[in-house]
């Protein structure tokens, strides 16, 4: 449910996401962007419908729910849960909106061959493998199994087979990136030599853009198309250049004040001021989904300079030194995240501050109400 009750807005530039989704093309031949949990906090409305007119031929999602509200939106291409169905009541819906669920549990083929049956139609399903990300899916001893099961359904067929890729954002873990591409590879051969015949995907954010070698047929995009490089701050930086945040998240000033040196600010008196200071309360707390965590860490833009945060977050409001940014006045508008001038608030930045990664950002920051613009 989007938090209705505050003053904080997420702003979502739709010509951004195509600017970014315009580049995962240009190294992603077939890419199926990710857009659940709501399009990691963008919408999956607006951001699916951006995605169709741009050319995008599937789109995945997390849970069959979020496939409805998606094929509901509408978007008439192909949807892939990447959970799959986990209620009984998940099963049939898979057929009614055409949605193409991971399965990764022999009991799930059973499950859908059943339904199929009710059904009496055939349904494509992309087959989850576990080559070392060690959350679901078949794993490499389970391959025998599962021809003899798809052998025999007469109401499923496999139209995918994908994996996960648990390190392809960091450059030291190179060796087991490529350790996975070749289980893949063995795995994918080994379900082919049964006489299946499917598509391949493996490829992530970080993996178009380091791996082509493990492009395969299919790509899933995620964080890049938001606007996030999985290689910031490492020595892979430079290749995932040009992507730009499409969210940035405002507030406003509740009130502005004098703190004399000594004085503390907000709970348990965790800042005093080291000097004569004037600080502006802001209307953002961790009820916004802006976390506790970042009290006397992060810093905010206002005026198009940077102001730190001094003293606790609180509920709904939180402090920031506004000394050297004396025009501040009550009503004038704060970057959370983004911002004017030369030094906006990066997803990164905000993360490291925050003790978490961009995808947190997103998602958190995201369940504000949004505004668009394209």
């Amino acid at each position: 449910m989007t938090i209705w009750y505050n003053h904080v807005r997420a702003r979502i530039d739709l010509n951004i996401l195509e600017h970014n989704f315009r580049l995962i093309q240009a190294k992603a031949p077939c890419p199926i962007p990710v857009v659940k949990s709501d399009a990691y906090g963008h919408g999956i409305g607006p951001v699916s419908s951006l995605l169709a007119r741009c050319g995008a031929r599937g789109l995945a999602v997390g849970t069959v729910g979020e496939g409805v509200a998606l094929r509901l939106t509408p978007f008439e291409g192909k949807i892939v849960s990447l959970l799959g169905p986990l209620l009984p009541e998940e099963y049939p819906l898979l057929w009614e909106y055409e949605i193409m669920p991971f399965v990764g549990r022999r009991e799930q083929i059973r499950l859908l061959e059943e339904e199929g049956r009710r059904q009496s139609r055939v349904l494509d399903i992309a087959l989850a493998l576990d080559t070392g990300m060690g959350r679901i899916g078949f794993g490499p001893g389970d391959m025998q199994q599962v021809r003899s099961l798809l052998e025999g359904a007469r109401y499923v067929r496999v139209h995918m087979v994908c994996s996960h890729l648990a390190t392809a954002d960091d450059p030291e873990s190179r060796d087991f990136v490529l350790q996975q591409g070749e289980t893949f590879t063995r795995m994918c051969d080994d379900l082919a030599a049964g006489g299946l015949s499917f598509k391949r995907c493996l490829a992530n954010s970080a993996a178009i853009q380091a791996y082509p070698e493990l492009a395969f047929d299919c790509q899933r995009p995620g964080i890049t198309l938001y606007g996030s490089s999985p290689f910031a701050g490492t020595r892979w930086e430079s290749r995932a250049q040009g992507f730009r945040p499409a969210m940035e998240v405002v507030t406003r000033v509740v009130a502005v004040h004098d703190l004399v040196k000594g004085a503390p600010i907000s709970y348990g008196r965790t800042f005093y001021a080291p000097h004569d200071m004037r600080v502006a309360i802001v209307a953002a707390g961790y009820a916004d989904n802006y976390s506790r965590g970042l009290s006397n860490h992060a810093e905010v833009v206002v005026h198009g300079q940077r102001a730190p945060l001094v003293g606790r977050v609180c509920m709904q409001m939180s402090a920031v030194d506004i000394t050297r940014i004396p025009s501040v006045v009550p009503g004038d508008k704060v970057y959370l995240l983004g911002g004017e001038g030369a030094h906006p608030v990066t997803p990164e930045e905000l993360a490291g501050w925050w003790g978490t990664i961009p995808y947190e950002v997103f998602c958190l920051l995201g369940q504000n109400e949004r505004e668009y613009c394209s």
